[in-house]
């Protein structure tokens, strides 16, 4: 099966998860607001599902049997620039930090009520929204020139030396943002609000990993950083001139 085309205009949430009891009681309410709802428990399927239907968000279980949710979200981020969720019945630091890594948008204890589950997928969706709205305004012509850096919003595509650099859809939206406001300290606050929609709560670390992973992208040297600073209970600052 796949979404239904006489509803377009609701946004398409592909669960990807072998619980079957898990998946159609968290289907069956994310369906009661509003959104049109698909489940996959099988985890050989789910890539061709998500090349093929194109869901606007995708909530992936970590520990899948067969291929893991993890291997799923890294797969499937070379042609697939939707929201992804990850969801585990871990939430330490480093599943985290791994997850994130693997080019997930989010990652939930699998625990977590439903309610915050429809929250942070509202969440990611407005985020996805706002960043499409910006694309489609934005000129084609538009990039941004540092030295040997280069970073184009309307192709969503960013060169060191001329080479391609490879961003997930939430490095780069976090690049391009720090970028396009060189020589300004941004705090977690800021960055949470115009990326996330929501409010820092002190405790996510989530722009502290994907800062960390694209330093080195970006060629920025991950224990001395001068291309994107921290600055200390503040923020992070991106610099315009840096020599190398």
């Amino acid at each position: 099966m796949g979404f239904k085309s006489d509803s377009i205009a609701q946004k398409r949430i592909l669960i990807v998860d072998d619980n079957a009891s898990f998946a159609q009681k968290l289907g069956e309410y994310l369906t009661r607001s509003e959104y049109q709802v698909e489940i996959e428990t099988d985890s050989q399927a789910a890539l061709a599902r998500i090349r093929e239907d194109s869901p606007d968000l995708v909530l992936i279980e970590v520990d899948l049997r067969g291929e893991s949710g993890l291997t799923i979200c890294k797969l499937s981020r070379k042609f697939f620039n939707g929201g992804i969720i990850l969801m585990s019945h871990r939430l330490d630091e480093l599943d985290q930090v791994l997850g994130l890594d693997m080019g997930a948008d989010d990652y939930i204890q699998r625990s977590t009520q439903q309610r915050l589950i429809l929250a942070r997928c509202q969440s990611l969706l407005r985020r996805i929204d706002r960043v499409n709205a910006e694309i489609e305004k934005a000129n084609s012509g538009e990039r941004l020139e540092f030295g040997n850096l280069s970073i184009d919003n309307a192709m969503r595509e960013a060169w060191l030396n001329k080479e391609t650099i490879e961003l997930t859809s939430a490095e780069f939206d976090l690049l391009w943002l720090l970028a396009s406001h060189a020589g300004e300290v941004l705090t977690r606050e800021e960055i949470f609000s115009q990326l996330r929609g929501i409010e820092y709560d002190g405790q996510d670390r989530s722009v502290d990993v994907r800062v960390s992973r694209i330093r080195p992208k970006v060629g920025d040297d991950p224990i001395h950083p001068r291309r994107i600073k921290t600055v200390r209970s503040k923020g992070y600052l991106f610099v315009s001139d840096v020599s190398y």
